[in-house]
């Protein structure tokens, strides 16, 4: 067969129906080589989509990768077959949108692990893929089976507890990238690109499909489908505008060394080495006075016609209301101690 575009065998949970809830994936692979790609379509007899394998396949799958040398492999698919959990394989050959929850968490782990970046990966419909469930500290659970779980666990004296209901679980329960910092790790989800050197404060958050390059400073909000630049500092209180809602289909991006000082907001992209003061949201048809014309752009002019443009400083005039833009001659520079030692 050709090159696989990804594939992945993890373990996962179901509900009493045998739907599947989530799945975890300790070594998710984007184009896997031919050889690889060959023995799992030959040893689960599956070419495309995703399978519960049998016990005798994954001894088959076992014994063919370690014949080839993929020892460390080997060693994951032993575990996962010893385990009383459900075990499932999933081999892409192109990047289609998900149609099933074991593909879905796929792809979201593929972020994740920073094998792509947001927009890397085609997550169409996974709204409509994965199911709402209650996550507690014994796991998934099915929201129609949460009231039995609750009495029965109060029953044994060991009772739940719900952190949150959400199709998007946590990040860091199924992985934590190399160099970060979270403080609360709950406002960073599955499919969050956390970039190495990325400090995420408290009131930092990440969600699916959106992220930072690294080193960055994230202590506000980046939204769904957003990039944030290397060495880009988003402010307590500041968040960046996604498209999951309000109908916007404008791609908001952040380049590098940018500044959004605390409280601030940005609804359109923007290119390197831009600021916007504390307390200034631009929205795309936000009328912004140009001071000086090294943009090309002068007059007023709506903060869409300023979008993927870089060295701008937006500001708002304290004495008229204005919001003014500028030429910025300077560029946020990260406290390297913060970031080069997570």
């Amino acid at each position: 067969m050709s090159n696989l575009y990804s594939l992945a065998i993890g373990v996962g949970t179901k509900n009493s129906s045998g739907e599947w809830l989530e799945v975890f994936y300790p070594a998710p692979l984007l184009n896997p080589d031919q050889t690889l790609s060959d023995i799992f379509s030959t040893s689960l007899g599956l070419s495309c989509g995703d399978i519960e394998p049998s016990r005798d396949q994954l001894a088959t799958l076992h014994s063919a990768l370690n014949h080839h040398g993929f020892s460390e492999l080997a060693s994951t698919v032993e575990q996962l077959a010893a385990s009383s959990r459900p075990v499932v394989a999933v081999l892409l050959t192109e990047d289609s949108a998900p149609n099933s929850v074991p593909q879905g968490y796929l792809k979201l782990q593929l972020l994740s692990h920073r094998l792509v970046r947001p927009h890397g990966t085609d997550l169409t419909g996974i709204f409509g893929v994965l199911k709402n469930v209650a996550w507690t500290n014994a796991g998934a659970i099915d929201i129609d089976e949460l009231p039995d779980r609750l009495l029965q666990a109060r029953m044994a004296g060991q009772p739940l507890s719900v952190d949150c209901v959400d199709k998007f679980p946590k990040m860091v329960d199924y992985i934590v990238p190399s160099g970060i910092r979270i403080a609360d790790t709950s406002r960073v989800r599955l499919g969050a690109y956390v970039g190495e050197g990325t400090t995420v404060m408290h009131e930092g958050f990440i969600n699916f499909n959106a992220g930072a390059e690294g080193p960055n400073m994230i202590e506000g909000r980046v939204s769904a489908g957003v990039f944030c630049g290397a060495g880009s500092d988003i402010g307590g209180g500041a968040s960046i505008m996604g498209t999951l809602s309000g109908g916007g289909s404008m791609v908001i991006s952040l380049g590098e060394k940018c500044l959004l000082g605390a409280n601030a907001g940005l609804g359109i992209p923007l290119g390197d080495r831009c600021t916007l003061e504390a307390g200034l949201y631009i929205t795309a048809g936000t009328i912004v006075t140009m001071l000086d014309d090294q943009k090309q752009v002068s007059g007023k002019v709506k903060a869409r016609d300023l979008s993927g443009k870089s060295d701008l400083l937006f500001r708002r005039n304290s004495v008229t209301g204005t919001v003014e833009c500028l030429t910025n001659k300077t560029a946020v520079e990260l406290n390297s101690a913060l970031h080069n030692t997570n």
